[in-house]
Order: structure tokens, then sequence, then C-alpha cells
């Protein structure tokens, strides 16, 4: 488990890095670091420290090419690939995330943790920007300890035995539709593949423990459909109060791209909701997964 250090008011001091808070509840950008150029292990050491401390951090004007960011992606682990999104030619790794000028959805455009439909969700998202409209596409992101801490004591009670059903590919979405469907009616804004037969309903603590920091945080999401054991219409209520409770303001930060950043976020403590007013406009990013564990 990683040593944490002091609080939010009396951090631990970086020596090789400028760590600068973008929020109150999470977020930062980080400076003094040109991740092509390579990273030394002392510095990864502060970056990652950085990770878990500020849960989502960013890292502007890096020139990075594909092996570059998969590289880079790698220093936090395995990579996750995504069951359903099909990868880019030559370097399966990166999922190209783009919305069109004429297309009106975007991907990501609910509030998620990626990957919960898996048994072993990715436990960080690295995204890396390469086309952006003149304005908007903002990507908004939550403190899922801060949610589970806001709960009161009876709460926390009912939701410690519970897991939740996670669902890759249902019709619960703003389109009414499956993945493929979405495709075949031309919305769908990534190439989707056959998982063949990968598991893609899973279910999770719906209070999960953060395994480096062992923290508490409520682990849920848009994938989430229902309590395991629980009926859709008995799970509904409750869902719908737990998932508009972590994206209340004051666990949130929201962050403005600028060409060629890296943002890496952590799946296991955070959801993210990306923003979507620009439309007439390309918007163009990278995408790469880091593997997890079992959550618990």
């Amino acid at each position: 488990m990683a040593e944490l250090a002091g609080t939010a008011a009396q951090p631990r001091a970086y020596a090789r890095i400028d760590v600068q808070p973008i929020a109150g509840a999470l977020g930062a950008e980080i400076r003094g670091v040109d991740i092509a150029g390579g990273v030394d292990d002392e510095t990864m050491d502060e970056i990652h420290r950085a990770w878990l401390e500020r849960h989502v951090i960013f890292f502007r004007d890096q020139n990075l090419t594909p092996n570059d960011h998969i590289a880079f992606a790698r220093r936090f682990g395995d990579i996750h690939p995504h069951l359903l999104n099909k990868g880019l030619d030559g370097f399966p790794e990166i999922v190209e995330v783009k919305k069109k000028p004429d297309q009106k959805l975007n991907n990501g455009g609910r509030w998620h943790s990626d990957q919960m439909y898996t048994p072993k969700p990715a436990k960080g998202t690295m995204l890396y920007s390469r086309e952006l409209p003149p304005l908007g596409g903002d990507t908004m992101f939550s403190n899922l300890h801060l949610a589970y801490e806001s709960l009161s004591d009876g709460l926390k009670k009912t939701l410690s035995g519970l897991t939740g059903v996670n669902n890759g590919d249902s019709r619960n979405h703003p389109s009414g539709l499956t993945r493929m469907e979405r495709i075949k009616a031309g919305i769908g804004t990534i190439a989707q593949i056959d998982p063949g037969n990968a598991q893609i309903v899973s279910s999770h603590p719906i209070v999960r423990t953060h395994p480096e920091t062992g923290r508490k945080a409520l682990y849920i999401g848009s994938h989430t459909e229902r309590f395991d054991g629980w009926s859709t219409e008995e799970s509904t209520p409750l869902l719908d109060y737990l998932k508009e409770l972590t994206h209340r303001p004051e666990f949130t930060c929201r962050f403005h791209w600028s060409l060629n950043t890296l943002t890496f976020w952590d799946n296991r403590c955070t959801q993210h909701f990306a923003i979507n007013d620009y439309h007439g406009h390309q918007r163009c990013i990278h995408k790469i997964m880091i593997q997890g564990d079992t959550p618990f």
C-alpha cells in the first residue's frame, strides 16, 4: 500500500516535479516533465504519488508519438485492451476517440468509470489530445472518495454488503441502442469489435477499497444497472440517488484541454464526463488504459 503524505493543507513537498492543483476536490497539472525525453525512476515515483493524491493529473505541451504514449503508459502497468472498441491500425493498444463535425453524440458523455463491466477493470486511463475544437470539449472528473465520505453512517452500512451489476453493452444509453446498433445507425463514434467470449457483464462492490491507499470509494457509474440480487425496479431509486451524489459540484473538477495534453486518471476512485458542446467541429483523442485488479 502506498504511503500518502500529510494532509491536503500540508502535502509532502515534491523535489522533481511541480504539482499545481486545479480544484479542491481533485486534479492537478504536472509541470517540469518531458515525457518523450524520458522520465527517470525518481521522477516516476513522484508522478505516481501525485496521481494517488490528486486522482487525475495533466501534462501539457507533450509532443508524443504513439510509441511514446504506449511506453509511458506501460510505466504504470500492463495495457488493458478495450474489449469492444477497435484499436488503431498498427497500434492496437490505442483507441482513437474521434467526434466528427457532422456527429451529434460523443463518446464518454455520461458519468462513468472505465471498464467497470470487466472482471478486472482498468485501474487508469491515459488520454492524449491530437485535435481539438476551437471552444468546448472539456472533461469533468469527480472524486468518489469524497462521495462515499459524505454518506450517513446508516447508508454506509446498507451499502457495505452490496455489489453492483455493470453491463458494457446494454441499451441503457441516451440513444437506446447497443454499441453495434449505434454503428449500424450511423451514430457511433468508435469502430467496434466482437468481444467473443469475453465477459462484459460483471458485479463489483458498491463500496470499493483502493488497493494502494486503503481509502474507500463509492464505486458506481453509468454502467451500473442494478444491485446484485435486487430487481431493476428495487434498485433504481437508490442507484439514481447515488449516481447524482457522485457528481455534486464540490466533488468535481473541470479540465480545459489544450493541444498535446496527456491526462491520466485513477478509475478506482473517480468518474469522468466528456462535455458534448462543440457540434460542427472535430475532436480527436488517443486513449490507453492500464490493467487493474479485482475490486474489493
